[in-house]
């Protein structure tokens, strides 16, 4: 018995690409080593942020519309993930972590095949082709956190190779996109994905431990009331 054997394993993060129309899982990517950090970026949607004056200027919007707002906040993630074969020498790598390297780039390349039949409806005279719809794609951090997403960022650093100059070890800075409501159709299931996102973070909030007026230096409720 190793002096270890009771510490709970670390749950990965990942990426999961499923078919939008019955959800099944058509490939799972495991990361191999959880990022050390994230970085989010949370913009709200506000009914006035067109006609805002920014910082520092007057604002000329309509004052009815300062408190409300257009749909769901627009949120991105940064993070970078590492990928190197010599932490994993028991499993054969005669490529290196190219495999591991190509399933990241085509969650952001259309297939050989789908190339093919576009060229064909080009040259059998179709006026407008369609973009390529790619699979809905999950990036999921623990079970709290499993949303649709579209890759907007992919930056590869391969640092390490083999003596066939297959590489061995690389940081991949990845940047996402969360799809929202706004971005996907009714009735998607991204878009039914994220409602059960934003419904996770509701229950996170409800259970998050109010604060009091007291430790901010109020005296009571009447100052907010503007009559304090």
């Amino acid at each position: 018995m190793t002096r270890y054997a009771d510490i709970p394993k670390p749950i990965r993060s990942g990426i999961v690409v499923v078919a939008p129309d019955t959800g099944t899982p058509q490939r799972i990517i495991v990361l191999q080593f959880n990022p050390d950090t994230l970085e989010r970026s949370i913009a709200p949607q506000s009914a006035g942020d067109s006609s805002d004056a920014g910082a520092g200027g007057t604002g000329s919007g309509d004052k009815n519309e300062a408190l409300r707002l257009k749909g769901p906040a627009q949120e991105t993630w940064k993070f970078t993930a590492e990928i190197d074969a010599t932490d994993q020498l028991e499993i054969a790598a005669p490529d290196g972590i190219h495999p591991q390297l190509a399933t990241l780039e085509m969650l952001v390349q259309p297939t050989t095949a789908q190339l093919r039949a576009a060229s064909r409806l080009a040259q059998n005279g179709t006026i407008e082709i369609s973009p390529i719809e790619m699979p809905l794609t999950l990036f999921t951090w623990g079970s709290k956190r499993v949303m649709p997403v579209r890759l907007t960022e992919l930056s590869v650093n391969e640092s390490a190779f083999d003596v066939n100059l297959n590489p061995i070890r690389a940081s991949i800075g990845i940047g996402m996109k969360i799809l929202t409501v706004s971005d996907l159709p009714a009735g998607h299931r991204g878009a039914d994905l994220y409602m059960a996102h934003l419904a996770q973070k509701e229950r996170l909030a409800a259970a998050a431990r109010g604060g009091s007026l007291g430790a901010l230096g109020l005296p009571g409720a009447d100052v907010l009331s503007g009559r304090g």
